[in-house]
């Protein structure tokens, strides 16, 4: 885990709410429940909640996956996001021994 990186990849609102909304993607995408959580939610579902172009939503997505926070998954033509939760293990366990 590159410290710097996470540390980059969460200093923007928007990329914290994103996160926010995986943590819990049930509540957050609803309407994603007709294909299921298990390989994540679909970028159109993000942009669509986020309210953002779909270029900036996929380069916020780009940061957090770049920083490990998040993991893609291709599905057709569809990409499908979720939160690495090991990245936010070691970024817990990080700033209890360290910071």
């Amino acid at each position: 885990m590159d410290q710097v990186e996470v540390f980059k990849a969460l200093s923007n609102k928007t990329r914290l709410q994103i996160l926010n909304w995986l943590k819990h993607p049930e509540l957050s995408f609803p309407e994603q429940a007709v294909h299921g959580y298990d390989i994540g939610v679909c970028v159109g579902q993000i942009q669509q909640k986020a309210g953002l172009t779909q270029s900036t939503v996929s380069e916020y997505l780009s940061v957090l996956q770049r920083a490990g926070l998040v993991k893609s998954t291709r599905k057709g033509q569809w990409t499908y996001y979720m939160r690495n939760e090991e990245t936010f293990a070691a970024l817990s366990q990080l700033i209890h021994s360290q910071i």
